[in-house]
This record gives C-alpha cells, sequence and structure tokens, in this order.
C-alpha cells in the first residue's frame, strides 16, 4: 500500500526549518500549552522520552533526564533503550503514516502509569489556504492536486487514543489566528515550522502564476480582513496513560448503589408500564 506521507521529503522539511530559524510561534505557544499541563500533575517524572530532535526549554524542567526518540521511515520508535514515566511530542506526528501504531509503541515505552501528552496540527488548521489553493486550481486547471496535508480530526484522535492502549484518555482543541499581509508571508511560517506539504502524492509542479493569482484573489474576497488575512491554526492536545490498577475504573454495569429514580427525586417505571395504567 502507498503510504500518505514520503518520509524523505519530511527529512528534507525538517532541515530546512532548522536552517531557516524563523518564528515558530505555534511551536512556542504549544509548548507552553504541555508546560501548564505538566505543572498541574502533581508528581516528579524521573524519564522523559522526547520524540523530536531537542527538548524546549518551557518543557526541560518537567524530568530528571531526558532520551531523544524518533520514527524512521519504516515506522518504528527508534529511542534508547528503557522505560519512561513521561514521553512527549510536539508536532513531531504530523507526518507519521501509521498514528495508531505509533502510538501504540509509545504507549509500550511507557513504565505504568506514565503519561503521554502530544500536539498535533487539527482538522480546521489552514482551512482559508486549503479552501483558496483548491478554488484557484479548480479555476485554472479544471481540479484541484492536494497542496496541503490532511489534519485529523479530533474525535478520530480521541478514538486512537483509546485503541493504542492509553487509559484516561483526552483529545482537546485550541485555535490561534495569526494574520498576513500577503500569502507569501503565510508560506514563510509554513516552511519555519517544516509544515510543508510532504503526502506522497502530491503534484512536483510549482502553482501557475494564473493559478496563485486566483487562490490569493479568493483568499482576500472570502476571508480578508482589512488588508490582512487571517490564517486559522487549529492545534489537539493528547493526553493518555499507560494502564495501571491505581487509575479510576469505570464503574461495571449494574454495580451503582444508589438507583437514577432515587437521585433524580421521581417514581421508577418498568419498561412496559405506561403512566397511570
Amino acid at each position: 500500500m502507498t503510504p500518505l506521507f514520503d518520509f524523505a521529503a519530511t527529512l528534507l522539511t525538517q532541515e530546512r526549518a532548522r536552517r531557516l530559524k524563523g518564528d515558530t510561534f505555534l511551536f512556542a505557544a504549544a509548548a507552553e500549552v504541555l508546560a501548564d499541563r505538566l505543572a498541574a500533575v502533581t508528581r516528579r517524572f524521573e524519564s522523559g522520552l522526547w520524540i523530536g530532535d531537542s527538548v524546549p526549554d518551557a518543557l526541560w524542567p518537567f524530568a530528571v533526564r531526558w532520551s531523544l526518540g524518533s520514527f524512521d521511515a519504516v515506522g518504528r520508535l527508534v529511542t534508547e533503550p528503557g522505560d519512561h514515566d513521561l514521553a512527549v511530542s510536539l508536532y513531531s506526528l504530523q507526518a507519521v503514516n501509521d498514528l495508531p501504531g505509533a502510538l501504540a509503541q509509545i504507549r509500550r515505552a511507557l513504565k505504568p502509569d506514565g503519561l503521554f501528552l502530544g500536539a498535533l496540527l487539527g482538522g480546521g488548521a489552514l482551512k482559508e489556504l486549503r479552501e483558496a489553493l483548491a478554488l484557484g486550481e479548480s479555476l485554472t486547471r479544471g481540479g484541484a492536486s492536494p497542496r496541503v496535508s490532511p489534519f485529523a480530526d479530533v474525535r478520530d484522535l480521541g478514538s486512537l487514543l483509546s485503541r493504542a492502549g492509553f487509559a484516561l484518555p483526552v483529545a482537546d482543541v485550541e485555535r490561534l489566528t495569526a494574520r498576513y499581509g500577503d500569502i507569501f508571508g503565510l508560506a514563510r511560517d509554513l516552511r519555519a515550522h517544516g509544515f510543508s506539504n510532504v503526502l506522497a502524492q502530491r503534484s512536483k509542479t510549482p502553482l501557475r502564476r494564473d493559478t496563485l493569482a486566483a487562490a490569493m484573489a479568493h483568499y482576500a474576497s472570502a476571508h480578508g480582513e482589512g488588508g490582512r488575512l487571517p490564517a486559522t491554526f487549529e492545534t489537539i492536545y493528547l493526553t493518555g496513560w499507560a494502564p495501571h490498577q491505581s487509575q479510576q475504573q469505570p464503574l461495571k454495569p449494574g454495580s451503582s448503589k444508589a438507583r437514577l429514580a432515587e437521585a433524580l427525586g421521581t417514581t421508577e417505571q418498568s419498561t412496559g408500564e405506561k403512566p397511570g395504567a
């Protein structure tokens, strides 16, 4: 089966992002969110697994020691041996071909009751750009090719955490809107973050001038605000725990000690009984 993402292209975009050293404001904002969530956990983590290149300063204090890990071309999590009680991913799962498998490997890398925190772009990210590019190509070329990588839905990611074996899974969304003078400023920021299109089936030809002009015109007319172009960045935050017997467990069916009718102050009726019968 053809992979969704091009692994070699992903490495190239990441290397280019490191060279550019641009304003990676999304990384900084997401790191602060994850730091706030770790600060609310009343325990000390000994061994942290950072899935990526380098641990941000905002997150470094939350583990006594950190190991670096990454996913290789076949989707295998490569990391130093040893169990971890914390694993963190900051957009590093964005172009993983087997996301359910990647999450399962992260869960296996954790000790029982270990914590995983992650951040990925969500389905609403760059909605204005995707719409403008699709319309521009449709108007000038009679059809649209995938110019922006797809992003996962928050409900799907919550389900994937459960499928991967995480306990107490939570997926929630935060949105940030940036405003640009033109579409080229947005493109520069996407390259600085390493968010270029790395789809395996992406078009390898640059946008034609008439296509780009049509896309820019639609972007400005449909979404422009006072001469600025808004760009929506939606980030989905993931939280999951490696299962442990000390964690809160759901009640078994029929194990409740109080009837719902008593709690509501009403009279309980059987399924077939009608009021006044």
